[in-house]
């Protein structure tokens, strides 16, 4: 009676009534298929689940309030926490805010870079999906094969700025380090490779019976539900909307580059796994168009900016002016104009973006991040309701949820 008084306020919150045909338990939050701390309501009819309830809430540490504490640059790395399967998006969607806020004019070379190493963060992001999906629908084999062709992929990133997964390989205004000796050579092995081992994955999962019978018709979102919940990336094409943020608003040079955008009018979970699969392609395709355009840039790798950029370290190293601009920027911070801006990127996910509002300080006055797995979380309140129990995890694998970027 004790344990039932305790209980009671809370589900009275979530509008769950006493009913004795029914069953209500907890899905996490430290179930292995929770894609983070992500913890269920159901209430259950047997197998079928009559209502969910998604609680967040258990990796909140306060990250866009750590952001008008910290200056721009200091907060930086922080991004890397949020989606920390593809962290070079979150730090590339802050950087661009900020660029633009400034005003900031990136060159070229950097340019070039960043778009390489966001299509490689892409790839990797997509493999863990359809490792970890694939493993939790019990294809074992895949979660195997897609882990060691993901390693390759990391290997690259941290070649290029020693981390393998929170990587912090932007900046404001560029990039910190040119591509080392010897990158471009693995990056056209890997990308060359990429089109075989997507095939491998095809041909175990793609007509297997018995995945399509644990995805086709399940987790079916229209295209309404999809853009009335904010769903975008994966989630949204895979209902058949044809939307891409790289297509539509493009930022760096995806304005330049050819590439496809797949969608899928199935709207289901086996209509989101073949989107990800070509967009795998596409985003080797996208890197192939890139490695002869690096050849073609001047090394320059920061914009020049002294008000808000530090001078490159042979200048500091040399030039007074320059290490006395160098250090009131660490020590006092840049110092962006009074404004506000949001940049949206297209993440793996969907659409990443960071709303800023400056009042002139080193801080942000108000920092938000619209990340796409917030949203895909709400939605599996409606999602859920109507499948069987077995079919949960199936559906939450499909959204592609990292709960580092919806607790935030």
């Amino acid at each position: 009676m004790q344990v039932t008084n305790k209980l009671t306020p809370f589900f009275e919150n979530l509008n769950f009534e006493r009913d004795d045909n029914t069953m209500v338990i907890n899905f996490g939050p430290q179930h292995p298929s929770a894609h983070g701390q992500l913890r269920l309501v159901l209430e259950l009819d047997g197998e079928l689940v009559v209502k969910a309830y998604p609680d967040i809430g258990y990796l909140h540490r306060g990250i866009e309030k750590m952001a008008e504490n910290m200056t721009y640059n200091e907060f930086l790395p922080t991004t890397d926490r949020l989606d920390y399967i593809a962290s070079t998006s979150n730090n590339y969607a802050y950087a661009l805010s900020v660029e633009r806020l400034i005003g900031l004019e990136v060159p070229r070379r950097a340019q070039v870079i960043r778009t390489m190493l966001l299509e490689l963060n892409r790839i990797i992001s997509h493999l863990f999906f359809v490792a970890t999906h694939a493993l939790d629908v019990g294809a074992m084999s895949v979660f195997l094969y897609a882990f060691r062709e993901r390693e390759f992929a990391m290997d690259l990133m941290e070649d290029y700025c020693g981390a393998r997964l929170t990587h912090s390989a932007v900046r404001i205004g560029g990039v910190p380090l040119d591509l080392p000796e010897g990158w471009l050579e693995n990056l056209a092995t890997f990308i060359a490779k990429l089109p075989e081992e997507v095939k491998t994955y095809e041909d175990l999962l793609t007509e297997n019976r018995i995945w399509k019978m644990r995805l086709e018709d399940v987790g079916v979102i229209s295209a309404e539900d999809a853009i009335s919940w904010g769903c975008t990336g994966p989630m949204l094409r895979g209902s058949g909307v044809e939307y891409d943020i790289r297509k539509e608003e493009p930022y760096e040079l995806y304005e330049e580059l050819n590439f496809e955008i797949p969608i899928s009018d199935r709207c289901d979970s086996y209509g989101r796994y073949l989107l990800y699969m070509e967009e795998m392609r596409q985003s080797g395709k996208i890197l192939q168009q890139l490695i002869p355009m690096y050849g073609k840039t001047e090394p320059q790798l920061m914009a020049h900016s002294p008000q808000y950029i530090s001078a490159p370290k042979e200048e500091i190293m040399t030039q007074n002016y320059a290490l006395m601009q160098h250090f009131v920027l660490v020590t006092q911070g840049m110092r962006p104009p009074v404004g506000e801006v949001y940049a949206p990127t297209e993440s793996p996910k969907g659409e990443l973006g960071f709303y800023i509002k400056s009042e002139g300080e080193p801080y942000a006055y108000r920092l938000k991040c619209r990340a796409p797995s917030f949203f895909h979380t709400g939605l599996l309140q409606e999602l859920l309701v109507g499948t069987y129990i077995a079919d949960v995890v199936t559906i939450i694998g499909s959204t592609n949820i990292v709960f580092g970027e919806v607790d935030r």
